[in-house]
């Protein structure tokens, strides 16, 4: 059996593979095994209770999905008292996708969550910066780098940086994101999208713009993600667009240290357990032993050189 061990900065996973942020809940156990995933991540919580966005919410596209939740959830308080430990009862570490409107709702909400018991604080920072006119922090290297130093002082714990694949230079963003002290960054979250119902003549999301996810975006993130892998030293975590064992493969191979799966989950349940076992019969075949050894190994393309002018004259 393959080892399928990486680690993710100071954190040691079973396996790469996890799910995303708001596309997973302890409901999946019903489907899978939680303990064979490399790590568990709840949906984001925020320093205040939220009803979410006006329906409807979530939006079919032909090679994706387009949804506005807008971040429904109980609270930090509950978020405490019952979703860490639903979650700490398995192996895996725990993390928790955090966000706020502000720098300091960042730092407290970080600090109350890890003194509840979570493994790990992944920063979904891509949410509007109350501070910057409901700009995302993560589409400026400033405003992330901000963020992510309140961050850092306010734990120890293992800091995780989700970016917005809507910045103008996300390679930059992740450079500040490390300088500020990150462990890691989650390349990426979803691209801003809209659909339109041609015959009601509304958009078909009740806030008119969501965000796109699916295999539509792979393309655009692997991207990104090669792009973070060269400009940053710490680990880059994929996510975009994975539903094979394939799309989890290219994603190493461009560097990443572990991928992320959502919106395929919505489909197939199983589909991270499916990832896992075909991730191990693709290395056995192949005489792999270790995921690690497949971790950027992308090669660079050689363009066959044209014979020289002289030569073909020759001919």
């Amino acid at each position: 059996m393959t080892d399928l061990a990486v680690d993710v900065g100071r954190c040691l996973l079973a396996n790469p593979v996890m799910p995303a942020s708001g596309t997973f809940s302890e409901a999946l156990a019903d489907a899978i095994d939680l303990d064979r995933l490399g790590a568990l991540v709840a949906k984001t919580v925020m320093p205040e209770k939220r009803a979410g966005n006006a329906l409807p919410r979530v939006a079919e596209t032909p090679m994706g999905m387009l949804n506005s939740i807008g971040i429904p959830c109980k609270g930090p308080e509950a978020f405490v008292q019952h979703t860490i430990p639903a979650f700490k009862r398995y192996r895996p570490p725990f993390v928790a996708s955090i966000s706020a409107g502000t720098v300091r709702g960042f730092a407290d909400l970080a600090a109350q969550v890890v003194a509840g018991g979570a493994d790990v604080v992944e920063a979904n920072i891509s949410c509007p910066n109350l501070e910057a006119d409901g700009h995302a922090f993560a589409v400026s290297p400033k405003a992330t780098a901000r963020v992510v130093q309140a961050l850092r002082a306010a734990t120890d714990a293992p800091l995780w940086a989700k970016l917005s694949p809507n910045a103008p230079n996300i390679a930059e963003v992740a450079m500040a994101a490390e300088a500020a002290g990150a462990d890691a960054v989650v390349v990426a979250n979803t691209i801003l999208g809209m659909a339109i119902d041609v015959e009601r003549r509304r958009t078909r999301l009740g806030a008119g713009m969501g965000g796109l996810s699916g295999p539509a975006i792979k393309p655009i993130v692997l991207r990104m993600t090669y792009q973070c892998v060269r400009a940053v030293r710490i680990p880059v975590i994929g996510c975009g667009g994975i539903a094979t064992a394939a799309d989890a493969l290219e994603f190493l191979i461009a560097g990443a240290r572990a991928v992320q799966v959502g919106t395929a989950t919505f489909r197939h349940p199983t589909t991270m357990i499916r990832i896992l076992d075909d991730l191990d019969a693709w290395c056995r075949e192949r005489g792999i032993a270790r995921i690690t050894d497949v971790i950027g190994t992308l090669e660079p393309f050689e363009t066959p050189q044209l014979e020289a002018a002289e030569d073909l004259a020759a001919e």
